[in-house]
């Protein structure tokens, strides 16, 4: 017996060579909503080698040259009869054994095993997917177990008119979410009209919702349609839906059990043909406990919930959810960057408490801080840093180090080289080199050993604060005390 697992429907073949006994197992099948096909097993192999990925689960009954075909095709799963060989129940597709006369719970969870066989199975993944997984692919980004579950969800409950509660922390994405559905469902072609029910004044929202005539109230001086007017044949998304006021909740209760609304201040009845989609970052089982939010409302909503995970539980997606951000500014902006892999560990460590919009913002701000630049650890902002990672630390020659500190002493009150070598009234002021010339480089070393023995003096041998007075790193400070084994008296 095998059974064809689609979409959208199961085909059962009864593989046997006994035709009363497939006929009494193609009752069963038929008994519990399946639609059971007796082919003879040649006819059953020409089937799988027509169709390789079909989705194939086979029960058979005795027959000569089973086990050859079962081993034949791995991926399809089956279900043998209690008189068939033990050997065959020790292969990793058998879902069990089936006896002449099986009860109903037994056939439906062989069954159910064997579409679950099916949608786990690895290669599935390679599979071409629809063009509604790749467009949510796209939106929602990441790879992780819990993100693909969303999708799926997304995908099951799109082409319905069920309400759906979507759940999360703030930042996760809900309104993504909710566009997914619209946009993956038959109302597509129609408007998708966003409210944040705690951005709107308690007094205004009704107005808001759903519109009102011209006069209805002090400030009204014309018409004006609501959202759910403008919403009409779309999707209605009420972000933030646990912020609504009790007596607007009782309003909302009555539009979702009627589909039908009037504006405020009118008595004309208008249709509601509106999906909603509502999401809220708080506990309304709490809030209800709290008496601020209904509960009739609560599970009208919750038909088909969503909880979208915080970033901090989806770390293995962040690279990815990176990659997309920098994409898009790319697209829209012209500037990009790119980090390295350990800026890259260092982010996919944090705790993330704005979630994806947090991440968002860092982002941008580095696309404008490094445009065109590697961004590496010492690169990130103070919080995202990983205090363990160590910064590149570029080594200079001794001459750029000199020069540096030099200039930088001399910059401060337009000091000169000639006016540190030869001081006003030494006589020592060259007016051209001498014809034996000099040893530049003795020369600039004394100098140095003499200007830095006064920083340490003066900064009584402090080495942080006499390497800040001479304009160079502490590091190099030392190789030089240790090259000119300059030590304190």
């Amino acid at each position: 017996m095998s059974v064809l697992i689609t979409e959208f429907e199961t085909t059962v073949y009864v593989v046997t060579s006994e035709p009363d006994a497939g006929l009494s197992l193609q009752t069963i099948f038929q008994f519990v909503g399946e639609h059971p096909q007796l082919v003879t097993l040649a006819e059953c192999e020409a089937s799988l080698r027509r169709s390789p990925q079909a989705h194939v689960l086979v029960a058979l009954d005795t027959s000569e040259n089973v086990e050859s075909l079962l081993k034949q095709f791995p991926s399809v799963p089956f279900i043998i009869s209690e008189r068939m060989p033990e050997a065959l129940e020790n292969l990793a597709n058998c879902l069990g054994t089936v006896g002449s006369k099986p009860s109903y719970g037994q056939i439906i969870r062989l069954i159910h095993h064997g579409q679950e066989y099916h949608r786990l199975k690895p290669q599935q993944n390679s599979h071409p997917q629809p063009a509604t997984w790749t467009q949510l692919t796209r939106s929602l980004v990441g790879q992780s177990a819990v993100m693909q579950e969303v999708r799926q969800q997304i995908i099951q409950v799109a082409p319905s008119n069920a309400n759906v509660l979507i759940l999360g922390e703030s930042g996760t994405g809900k309104e993504v979410v909710a566009r997914g559905i619209h946009d993956t469902s038959q109302r597509a072609n129609g408007p998708f009209v966003p409210v944040n029910c705690g951005a709107i004044p308690a007094d205004l929202l009704e107005s808001e919702l759903f519109g009102h005539e011209k006069g209805a109230f002090t400030g009204a001086i014309g018409a004006r349609k609501g959202r759910f007017e403008l919403a009409q044949g779309g999707t209605l998304f009420l972000d933030e839906i646990g912020d609504m006021p009790l007596p607007m909740q009782v309003k909302l209760l009555r539009v979702l059990q009627e589909r039908e609304f009037e504006r405020v201040g009118g008595t004309k009845t208008l249709q509601a043909d509106v999906r909603v989609v509502a999401a809220t970052h708080q506990r309304l089982e709490q809030l209800i406990s709290e008496g601020k939010f209904r509960e009739d409302l609560y599970y009208r909503l919750n038909v088909f919930p969503i909880e979208m995970p915080a970033l901090r539980e989806r770390d293995g997606d962040i690279p990815l959810l990176i990659q997309e951000l920098i994409d898009r500014l790319g697209k829209e902006q012209g500037v990009s960057f790119r980090l390295t892999d350990a800026a890259l560990g260092s982010l996919s460590t944090q705790p993330w408490a704005g979630n994806v919009r947090e991440l968002s913002n860092l982002v941008e701000r580095l696309s404008i801080t490094h445009p065109g630049r590697i961004v590496d650890v010492s690169d990130l902002p103070n919080k995202y840093r990983d205090p363990n990672a160590e910064p590149y630390v570029p080594v200079y020659p001794d001459e750029m180090h000199e020069r540096d500190a030099l200039n930088a002493m001399f910059a401060e009150d337009e000091t000169t080289l000639d006016d540190v070598l030869y001081p006003e009234g030494s006589g020592l002021v060259p007016a051209t080199l001498p014809e034996e010339g000099i040893d530049l480089k003795t020369l600039l070393g004394d100098l140095e050993v003499d200007l830095i023995r006064q920083a340490l003096e003066q900064q009584d041998w402090i080495v942080a604060r006499a390497a800040e007075r001479l304009g160079m790193r502490r590091t190099t400070l030392v190789e030089k005390m240790r090259k000119y084994q300059l030590e304190r008296e």
